[in-house]
């Protein structure tokens, strides 16, 4: 039926394929900009009408953007964290939502309810709680300090119970009469057959991470630690803003969230189309 529809009204396909390209043309011309921008002159950037490929690009923007401010250390400083907090939520989140989908124990229900009420809550909301006690663990200017308050988050925790709760019961409990405990089911049961939607997991937060500017910039005072949203923001102030330098920052920050996308896209896919909203 639905078939015969599409044969005859091709118009909704037309007009799909239309809203596609306008909201990808929204997405794309920013990136462009920045790209654009980054080869520019200061003086140029802001010329109109826009000069999408300069006649001279100046392609020492990027050397003279990265060699200003101690770059290096504010990338490495990402890759780090932003390492470090994928693979603890990836870890933890995975074990609650095995938890919250597979074993029945009073108030399992209410508890995961209580999780996705936190994800309710921005940021703004929980920050002078989690600075006061990040500053009593004395965890302000360390690495633990940045990483641990943003390891795990509701959605990774609701992310992964739903799709642990489309594998089968019987492959547990084949599991179990083997004699396999519960650490090795959860290890070789489980996450086998979670790779895509822990794929997905990991790009989600990687991102997250990756890009975090608030929190950091509330507990690091020390330049070592800073990381590269803080080192952008460093491009910026009251009374210049080296803008075509700025672009040329942001646009090499873009690469390894693009090549973590990339390596990782097909799973990535099938994570999101297999994940449903299962009760």
């Amino acid at each position: 039926m639905l078939a015969k529809l599409r044969r005859e009204w091709p118009l909704p396909r037309v007009y799909a394929t239309v809203l596609v390209v306008v909201f990808t043309g929204f997405a794309v011309v920013p990136l462009a900009w920045m790209l654009s921008s980054s080869i520019k002159n200061q003086a140029d950037v802001f010329q109109l009408p826009i000069r999408w490929v300069p006649p001279k690009p100046a392609w020492f923007t990027y050397v003279e953007a990265l060699g200003r401010y101690n770059f290096a250390r504010y990338i490495s400083n990402s890759l780090f964290v932003s390492a470090a907090i994928t693979a603890i939520s990836v870890l933890f989140s995975s074990l609650a939502g095995y938890g919250l989908a597979k074993y029945r124990f009073p108030g399992r229900d209410l508890l995961f309810l209580l999780v996705l009420a936190t994800m309710m809550l921005p940021l703004e909301v929980i920050l002078v709680p989690m600075f006061l006690i990040t500053k009593q663990l004395r965890w302000l200017n360390t690495y633990q300090g940045l990483i641990v308050p943003m390891a795990v988050e509701a959605f990774g925790i609701f992310l992964m119970r739903q799709y642990v709760l489309g594998i089968p019961d019987t492959l547990i409990e084949a599991a179990r009469i083997d004699g396999a405990s519960e650490i090795a089911i959860f290890a070789r049961v489980i996450l086998p057959l979670c790779r895509p939607v822990l794929a997905t997991l990991a790009i989600f937060s990687f991102r997250e991470s990756w890009d975090l500017f608030m929190w950091p910039l509330i507990i690091l005072t020390k330049d070592n630690l800073k990381t590269l949203p803080l080192g952008i923001a460093l491009f910026e102030n009251a009374y210049q803003s080296a803008y075509n330098e700025l672009m040329a920052v942001a646009a090499v920050s873009l690469i390894p969230v693009t090549l973590l996308f990339f390596l990782f896209q097909r799973a990535f896919v099938q994570g999101i189309a297999l994940t449903g909203l299962k009760e």
